[in-house]
């Protein structure tokens, strides 16, 4: 179904569309369905303008809308409108498209949480300026009502701000407790609480001193934390739901009375479906009557469109090139090949996140450990001071203030986002929390072939060797095919300044190739078993004018840009490579030599590729697995870490931890290095936030800290960590 995409083809598609486009439809009077569709490769809003605006140009469209955001458009359409047809003709005019079941999509979430922490560290920065303009008049020397006043005036900013702003830790802290453990945000709420609780108590009874500016800077740092660790994860929706939903929700059933469009929920096993050329499989079966090509690349990675004809068998999401089949159902829905592979992915996320970052490792000791020392420091002082309880709380609280685990908290994100953001700016975008210490213990990658070490494109590597008649002959056969190699060859002859040939009788035989009379001749052009070739040993198609030999037009597949240059970094740092694709032993093999890979493997399903990275798992290995299809959706969930380039469909970028965002493949060779760095910052972090704890506890500990003074000091600790990450930017 894919066609060559410009760089951004709304430029072209663009003002065609909105010439065509009318004033507008309202529709045929009967109820409006909703259609949905996947746009992998849109972008821009160029891109936008020119899918709505070529979509209103189709019968029975009434609205389009596209989220660049989720990469799809949803239509408002008549009741007879085929999803399948309109994502036919976006992919015709530059935008490759794929039908979405919107049933199979649960409903995703939207950038809220983002924008409620934005809000909420907004509410406590303008919180804590304000008491901090009061606290100044206190320290100035006010006294007596007049600190009173001003204290009172900093709780009612104080009290509904933190009640507003902290509910994130809160929340947090309540589910842990409530379960009976405990995490980071249990020791944060209970400094909050403590710090606003004392400071009540303190200006209810005319204290000199109350700390609502300390629990509003401690409330905005963590704020300012959790924002950071958020910015540096994408909401993203399960891969298993992208691949159900790529699924053919309908299908053309054929019965006695005729043909019927029905849910594929509804097939039995044995029932016949029809299948037209450009339509994807919506069945695993049998075919019963046609011969076709079946275009495999999505789910085995083969590179070259696959014969079919009767007692053929056929998957779900294939998609038919050639000639119109009918099919008998062995398998549909969820016991689909399609539906299996989507469990796998599953299964391979849910073992994926068992995962443990750093900063929950280090929470799980310094959680309790906190509470001990506050304890520990509250009890003593009310012994020592002969039951002064009052000193005995300000002590707990500056000791809970002092050691919060803020410092803690930035440690990772703050390392995190700078280094994501070097990697964005050398063309790697990285969506998962902890990809980054996961990448750093990579010791395997493991790449897939077409799509990613390749750009996919066949391309004819002989021209210069042809005899003019033969070039002219098989453009002419090649222009009445859609296949990618007798594209590929009328683009090399095109662009070469070759005339075609005049022929008649022109005809395609589905599965086989082309055959037409030229001069009195026949002539064709298709596979070499056809013509009665020997094959050659890589990808070719076979021209035979007459009674002469066959020749071979022979084709290689695109490097990936710097593909080689990636692959010698990473066995620069010892990192073991392998190739593993679905693609046949020649065509693998030929790519392996020419990238420097010896370790190669052909002819895999998505299965052994996914079992292939778990062996090597169990062997206690760290894979990072690099693929582009949703053959390779399952491997990429299954590995210590995945990375997917951007032409990848969206199921596939999905499940992964980082997108290659250009089609160079060079910042692969540095992306571990530089992860091992930020490792080695998180690590600088932590320590920094010991060394401080170290220091700054003893001094809590023995009574010379007040609650305000531990946060500050807490403050200054959380720059010092910034301050440290941002290091990682000049390294």
């Amino acid at each position: 179904m894919s066609v060559p995409i410009s760089a951004c083809p709304a430029c072209d598609a663009a003002p065609l569309a909105e010439e065509q486009a009318g004033k507008g439809y309202r529709g045929n009077g009967a109820e409006a369905q909703r259609l949905m569709l996947s746009l992998p490769q849109i972008y821009c809003a160029a891109c936008i303008s020119g899918v709505e605006r070529g979509l209103a140009t189709q019968p029975g469209v009434r609205s389009a809308r596209v989220n660049l955001t989720l990469k799809r458009a949803t239509v408002e359409a008549d009741p007879d409108v085929e999803a399948q047809d309109l994502a036919d003709y976006l992919t015709g005019i530059g935008f490759e498209a794929y039908e979405l079941d919107g049933v199979a999509l649960s409903a995703t979430e939207t950038d809220k949480q983002g924008r409620d922490l934005l809000m909420r560290l907004g509410v406590a920065f303008f919180a804590m300026m304000n008491v901090m303009l009061l606290s100044v008049a206190v320290w100035s020397g006010a006294t007596d009502a007049t600190r009173d006043l001003f204290h009172w005036i900093s709780a009612g900013i104080a009290i509904p701000t933190v009640a507003f702003s902290s509910q994130v830790f809160f929340k947090s802290a309540w589910s842990a407790l409530r379960v009976g453990r405990l995490n980071m945000d249990v020791p944060i709420s209970l400094a909050i609480l403590l710090a606003v609780g004392m400071s009540i108590f303190e200006t209810m009874n005319s204290g000199e001193h109350a700390y609502f500016d300390a629990a509003l800077s401690l409330t905005f740092f963590l704020l300012a934390g959790r924002y950071l660790d958020y910015r540096t994860r994408s909401v993203a929706r399960s891969a298993a739901e992208e691949l159900s939903a790529l699924e053919v929700p309908r299908a053309h059933r054929l019965t006695d009375e005729g043909e019927e469009v029905i849910s594929v929920a509804e097939l039995n096993v044995g029932d016949i479906v029809r299948v037209v050329p450009g339509a994807r499989v919506p069945v695993d079966g049998v075919v019963v009557t046609g011969e076709s090509e079946l275009d495999r690349s999505l789910l085995t990675g083969e590179s070259l469109p696959v014969p079919t004809a009767p007692e053929g068998t056929v998957m779900t999401g294939e998609v038919n090139l050639t000639g119109p089949l009918t099919v008998r159902v062995t398998a549909a829905g969820r016991d689909s090949t399609l539906h299996r592979m989507a469990d796998l992915v599953a299964i391979a996320e849910t073992a994926r996140n068992k995962y443990t970052s750093l900063a929950d490792k280090a929470a799980a000791v310094y959680a309790p450990v906190v509470h001990l020392l506050a304890l520990a420091a509250f009890l003593f002082w009310v012994w020592y001071s002969g039951g002064d309880w009052r000193m005995a709380m300000n002590i707990a609280v500056a000791t809970l203030i002092i050691t919060c685990p803020c410092a803690l908290g930035l440690a990772v994100p703050a390392v995190t986002t700078a280094a994501s953001g070097t990697l964005f700016k050398q063309g790697m975008l990285l969506k998962s929390a902890t990809a980054m210490e996961r990448l750093a213990e990579v010791d395997h990658v493991v790449f897939d072939k077409t799509g990613t070490l390749t750009e996919g494109k066949p391309e004819l590597d002989d021209l210069g060797t042809h005899k003019s008649d033969d070039l002219s002959v098989a453009l002419a056969l090649a222009e009445g095919s859609s296949h990618p190699l007798a594209q590929a060859l009328t683009r090399a002859t095109r662009a070469a300044g070759v005339t075609p040939a005049t022929l008649e009788r022109v005809k395609e035989i589905p599965g086989k190739g082309i055959v037409a009379d030229w001069q009195g001749r026949e002539v064709r052009l298709g596979r070499a078993e056809w013509l009665g070739a020997n094959a050659v040993g890589q990808t070719a198609t076979y021209l035979k004018i007459g009674d002469r030999h066959a020749v071979p037009f022979t084709f290689t597949d695109a490097l990936r840009d710097r593909a080689d240059e990636a692959i010698a970094a990473l066995k620069a740092q010892g990192i073991a490579v392998t190739l593993i694709s679905g693609d046949v032993p020649a065509a693998v093999a030929d790519i392996a030599g020419r990238v420097g890979i010896a370790d190669w493997q052909a002819d895999t399903l998505p299965e052994d590729k996914a079992a292939y990275v778990g062996q090597l798992a169990k062997a206690g290995h760290k894979v990072l697995m690099v693929g582009d299809g949703l053959n390779d959706t399952a491997a990429l969930a299954a590995a210590h870490v995945s990375i997917s380039p951007a032409s990848a469909l969206e199921a596939t970028r999905v499940v992964s931890d980082i997108v290659l965002l250009g089609s160079s493949l060079a910042p692969l060779g540095g992306s571990v290095a530089l992860a091992k760095s930020a490792t080695r910052r998180i690590k600088e972090n932590f320590g920094i936030a010991a060394g401080y704890n170290a220091i700054a506890i003893p001094i809590a500990l023995i009574g010379l800290a007040t609650p305000l003074a531990a946060a500050l000091a807490m403050s200054l600790s959380s720059i010092t960590v910034s301050v440290n990450a941002l290091r990682l930017r000049k390294s």
